[in-house]
């Protein structure tokens, strides 16, 4: 189910409208894949990737989420023979995202009680440690999901239908880094498993 949010409150989260552009094209083409229609895929894969690479960083997890999703839906609509450039380029950024995380805002969480925002205001430092390792876990997975696609090793990769049922049920509901991260790592996509 996509999400409505104002120019206000992404000002307010610190988000560009090209963050959330690119996460709706990017859900978008994860939801055609999903459904086998690889055109309309392509067609939001393209539009994520040109989003990407217009107002990303060249070490941003989305940049390498988007030149390999790109790949995979040209090759699944049958509009191109040899991605493989892609999936390399893709694979490159993703394995030099470590500056753009360690960037990361920790997320401050609202908890049930002061006692809970007390002790996160008192050891900030260790609760953001603990975000930046959770970080580095979700590029580490996707970036082995994306080795294990280059290398045509489709079982250790994720389908498309269950990445949108992923990515819409542990998306982050505030607009922050984690979200941006997570949209990254789960919307990456991988080929349909052949039928036996």
């Amino acid at each position: 189910m996509p999400e409505a949010w104002s120019a206000k409150e992404l000002l307010n989260a610190g988000w560009s409208e090209a963050d959330l552009a690119w996460e709706v094209a990017s859900e978008r083409a994860a939801d055609a894949a999903a459904h086998q229609d690889y055109l309309l895929a392509k067609e939001a894969a393209g539009q994520a990737l040109q989003i990407a690479r217009a107002a990303f960083e060249p070490i941003d997890p989305r940049l390498g989420t988007s030149l390999a999703n790109f790949g995979l839906c040209l090759s699944l609509s049958h509009q191109g023979n040899d991605n493989a450039f892609l999936f390399r380029e893709a694979l490159d950024v993703w394995r030099h995202t470590a500056p753009w995380i360690a960037r990361m805002a920790a997320p401050r969480v609202a908890r049930s009680s002061l006692f809970h925002m007390r002790m996160e205001a008192r050891h900030r430092d260790t609760y953001r440690a603990r975000w930046q390792e959770r970080w580095q876990e979700i590029a580490a997975e996707a970036t082995m999901r994306l080795e294990a696609l280059n290398a045509s090793n489709h079982a250790a990769c994720v389908s498309a239908a269950d990445a949108v049922v992923l990515w819409r049920r542990e998306r982050p509901a505030m607009l922050n880094d984690t979200r941006k991260l997570m949209a990254a790592a789960f919307l990456l996509l991988a080929p349909p498993v052949p039928k036996k």
